[in-house]
């Protein structure tokens, strides 16, 4: 990994022979993995730090829209374990959850984007890091 942001470790991007550019990050929180599920594969959770999901169907095959992200499915979907959306024109965003002893939470997250932009992740891992130490 190639950088660290507040206890998140940024990969190296890779651009494959499609285009797509791929960004990975290991997130690690002292939280249970329940808690950090509710922040990333519930509305309520989206919410509070990646944007309004106005329809989300938790399951796989699933409708997800995202306010100011754009709409498409849920393409992989292992309750507390695995939460992926494929969002129309901003690609596939997946959080892979593993538990760490005693309590805590690692999330392997993998963009997968037709852009090259930077979608801000860092700032964004900021929100949801805060959102999930304020779970009880």
């Amino acid at each position: 990994m190639t950088g660290v942001t507040r206890g998140f470790e940024e990969g190296a991007p890779e651009t494959r022979e499609d285009g797509t550019r791929v960004l990975h990050y290991l997130l690690r929180f002292p939280q249970p993995v329940e808690n950090v599920w509710k922040a990333v594969a519930t509305p309520e959770g989206l919410r509070a730090w990646l944007a309004e999901a106005e329809v989300f169907e938790p399951r796989l095959g699933g409708e997800v829209t995202l306010r100011g992200l754009g709409s498409g499915h849920v393409t992989a979907w292992d309750v507390e374990r695995i939460a992926e959306y494929t969002v129309e024109g901003r690609g596939r965003i997946r959080f892979h959850l593993e538990p760490t002893r005693p309590t805590g939470t690692t999330v392997r997250f993998t963009h997968e984007s037709p852009s090259d932009e930077d979608p801000g992740w860092r700032e964004r891992f900021e929100h949801l890091s805060a959102y999930v130490e304020g779970t009880p």
